[in-house]
């Protein structure tokens, strides 16, 4: 692996990025999908969502006698994003007998179709791709307190998800057991790092959230769907259940899934809770990818503070893009309504972003989880 240090080679960067190569024009496979609903064995009742169940999309290699047909992103009736096309409950492909497994984790406050165009590139180039809404902290439900707070829960859905994956009848048989991946956006950076070994510091963040040197990753805009009492101090240990006091003191432990063999992190949050010591776990190949323009989670905090605790990452960093460039594209009714994560800076072209972004993942996922005899 190579590690692109943006300090020093911000040139190199911009041309390596401007020069990276589009997904193929003609991908191999249809895309297909689909969806399930996990149940696992640990409920989440404590975490105050409304839906406790690992509701989860699933894109993958579809048999090509289905079509694949048009449709965007959003409620019924609402559209918001443009959408890939996809096979609904197509067959998986039979072109191979094994295909690579990736679980996917969205930012606070999202949903796993937000980052359908980075899934459906990843599906039409063999992989199976698993994305839950994460319980307590998606965009179909309110928000809650704990699904916001306790961010290392996240990497126990992940890992339940391929729990259920893997044991699915359609899917399961078809998983190459020694290709298994991880990728997450923001707060799902965060997550995928936790999968790989990462430990996290939670008196390190609250301290400099609480210090001068507090920027916007302290306070994320989606805080205000919190819907139990969005005025509280989120950390307020008085007012916590027993089982939310009980998880912030396992906040440090791992979430190692040793199944999972590499991680590619898009704009990773939280930075500020890592330290010197959180990557002595990690022995995987990670990738991590962030806009240069990011002020949601501020690359100097985040991805240029992670990817100086791992010097062999690969770090990719894209000129001119923000942190909601990554989520899927907006259609033009909604951009002025959803103008904040819409919006991109001038020059900016958010397919062409997203398509160069997917290419850096197959890349590198290409070599971190080489087929057999590869």
């Amino acid at each position: 692996m190579f590690r692109l240090c943006c300090a020093a080679l911000a040139c190199s960067v911009a041309l390596s990025w401007a020069g990276a190569a589009a997904p193929a024009d003609q991908p191999s496979w249809h895309v297909g999908e689909g969806a399930r609903v996990f149940h696992p064995a640990v409920a989440r009742d404590w975490r105050g969502a409304r839906t406790q169940a690992l509701v989860t999309t699933i894109w993958y290699p579809a048999d090509p006698a289905r079509p694949e047909l048009a449709h965007d992103l959003g409620a019924p009736g609402h559209p918001l994003f443009h959408g890939h096309p996809a096979a609904v409950d197509a067959p998986l492909s039979s072109a191979r007998e094994k295909y690579p497994l990736l679980v996917l984790s969205h930012g606070t406050g999202g949903s796993a179709d937000s980052l359908d165009w980075l899934a459906s590139a990843l599906a039409a180039q063999g992989y199976i791709v698993a994305g839950t809404n994460h319980p307590g902290n998606n965009a179909l439900e309110p928000m809650t307190r704990d699904g916001f707070m306790l961010w290392w829960e996240r990497a126990t859905d992940a890992s339940e998800v391929l729990d259920g994956v893997l044991a699915d009848p359609m899917l399961g048989p078809h998983v190459d057991r020694d290709r298994i991946g991880a990728v997450g956006f923001s707060l799902g950076g965060y997550t995928v790092l936790e999968l790989a070994g990462a430990r996290t510091n939670l008196p390190a963040f609250e301290r400099f959230c609480a210090g001068p040197q507090a920027d916007a990753i302290c306070h994320p805009p989606e805080a205000a769907r919190i819907h139990e009492d969005p005025d509280a101090p989120p950390l307020m240990l008085a007012a916590l259940s027993p089982q939310t006091k009980a998880s912030q003191a396992r906040a440090g432990e791992s979430y190692r899934d040793p199944r999972v063999k590499a991680v590619f992190a898009i704009a990773p949050a939280l930075g500020e809770a890592f330290d010197s010591t959180s990557f002595a776990d990690v022995t995987i190949s990670v990738s991590l990818l962030a806009g240069e323009a990011d002020v949601t989670a501020p690359v100097d905090t985040n991805i240029h503070r992670i990817s100086g605790f791992m010097p062999k990452a690969n770090v990719t960093m894209v000129p001119g893009a923000s942190h909601y460039t990554f989520l899927d594209t907006c259609l033009p009714d909604v951009v002025e309504h959803l103008a904040t994560i819409c919006k991109d800076n001038p020059g900016v072209d958010r397919d062409a972003v997203h398509a160069q972004t997917a290419q850096r993942a197959i890349d590198f996922f290409a070599t971190a989880l080489p087929a057999s005899g590869a």
